[in-house]
């Protein structure tokens, strides 16, 4: 059934480490041999032994409206025809600013970047350049791309492969970090006390896609916003996940809440490689050259990127409705797994928002890293192999979000449904 992805994985870990370009993709959290992919259209993902995958991760995220969406496939095919990089400004980059501007609240300018993790690092170098102050805290299970500062007590890839302590991140950096569980104001209270004057900002994912798919406590990221507000503290939503896919304006706009800073990854460029931090003048305008924190890209701005993703966002901004259809969606699929599971009798959680869903196979609410992290991880290891031989993708990893696409139907979602039933009888 998979033979040609076996014989690619061989071939694969001869010339890159561990046969993968991202950890998670290797597999190791659930066992097996990774998928090599060769296509995909729409809902589905197309393997090189030619079976066919109802996907549930849309490229961890961007591809909210599906695979090959045909009007942003024929956009980057004509901006390709007159180059795909210049090293140089473009009104292209000018009139997606504008746009992301126009759909954001509380964004007054933006600067583009080349991926999520380039905009989180990009955003703590800002705040800690406009505050004068080096600290800042972050949660426990949280992941905002592998700058050296992010990778303590981080989420996706770090959580799944259990990696405590990375080596090549200094304790001097590490001392810079603070972490308190997500969703414990108190801890954080506790730390901005110990460290008084000294944080320049706190940063978080507002619905947390690399634990499983966890929710913020009703009140939680208030609290964090007056903390902020007192203490001279910037404020940054790391929105690489939740950008333009709980909403057009994000999770400022579906949880009413207003950052100082906001990131922005893959979804902004329709998959491409790219992202974005953003945020209030006053602050951005310490970034050079206005000021004198320094941050640079030769490919910031690529020509091929700006056009997807302005092509998609438009998109986006004109039909609201999407995610609407996208929610109703996902709350659908939610219920129906929901039925089959409580028919299962064993304890699970089911955590959703939006688009965003996860399965915790746990007896107790799934709150933060701690309780993602003590579920039933070696049974979703069978779910998830049970689900893939029966067409069905889903994250390789019970620290993963799943992402709805709206090209989904609810035929999809049945199918979906039905095969978790007997992926669960499969596993007894």
């Amino acid at each position: 059934m998979y033979e040609k992805s076996k014989q690619l994985f061989e071939r694969a870990q001869k010339s890159i480490p561990g046969g993968v370009n991202s950890p998670v993709r290797a597999f190791k959290s659930v066992g097996g041999t990774p998928v090599f992919m060769t296509n995909a259209k729409g809902a589905y993902l197309y393997d090189a032994d030619g079976n066919k995958y109802i996907d549930y991760i849309a490229s961890w995220g961007p591809m909210i409206l599906g695979h090959a969406y045909e009007p942003v496939v024929k956009a980057i095919q004509e901006k390709a025809l007159g180059s795909t990089s210049f090293g140089a400004p473009t009104a292209l980059e000018i009139e997606m600013a504008e746009l992301i501007i126009s759909m954001v609240p509380n964004v007054d300018m933006i600067r583009m970047v080349s991926s999520g993790t380039e905009a989180c690092m990009s955003a703590l170098r800002l705040a800690r350049g406009y505050t004068g102050k080096n600290k800042f805290i972050k949660f426990e299970g949280h992941y905002h791309g592998h700058a050296d500062s992010f990778l303590v007590k981080a989420g996706s890839g770090v959580a799944t492969f259990n990696i405590q302590t990375v080596p090549g991140v200094t304790a001097g950096v590490a001392n810079d970090t603070l972490t308190a569980p997500y969703n414990n104001i108190d801890a954080v209270k506790k730390l901005v006390a110990e460290n008084k004057n000294e944080i320049a900002a706190v940063i978080v994912e507002p619905v947390a896609g690399n634990m499983g798919c966890i929710l913020p406590a009703p009140g939680f990221l208030e609290a964090l916003r007056t903390i902020c507000d007192e203490e001279n503290i910037v404020f940054i939503l790391d929105e690489v996940m939740t950008g333009f896919r709980l909403a057009a304006g994000g999770a400022q706009q579906k949880l009413n809440i207003r950052a100082d800073l906001v990131t922005y990854g893959k979804v902004i460029g329709g998959g491409m490689p790219v992202g974005a931090f953003g945020g209030k003048v006053a602050i951005m305008q310490h970034i050079a050259p206005l000021g004198n924190v320094y941050q640079a890209g030769t490919l910031s701005g690529n020509p091929i990127a700006m056009i997807a993703g302005f092509t998609m966002l438009t998109e986006l901004k004109s039909n609201p409705s999407i995610y609407t259809e996208l929610e109703e969606k996902t709350i659908y699929l939610k219920n129906g797994l929901d039925e089959v599971l409580k028919a299962w009798a064993q304890p699970y959680v089911i955590n959703q928002f939006g688009s965003m869903i996860s399965i915790h196979f746990s007896n107790h609410a799934v709150t933060d890293f701690a309780t993602a992290a003590s579920a039933n991880n070696d049974l979703f290891k069978k779910y998830f192999h049970a689900m893939l031989k029966r067409g069905v993708y889903l994250p390789p990893s019970a620290f993963e979000s799943w992402f709805l696409n709206n090209a989904l139907t609810y035929t999809d979602l049945d199918e979906t449904i039905r095969k978790t039933k007997e992926s669960l009888q499969e596993i007894g």
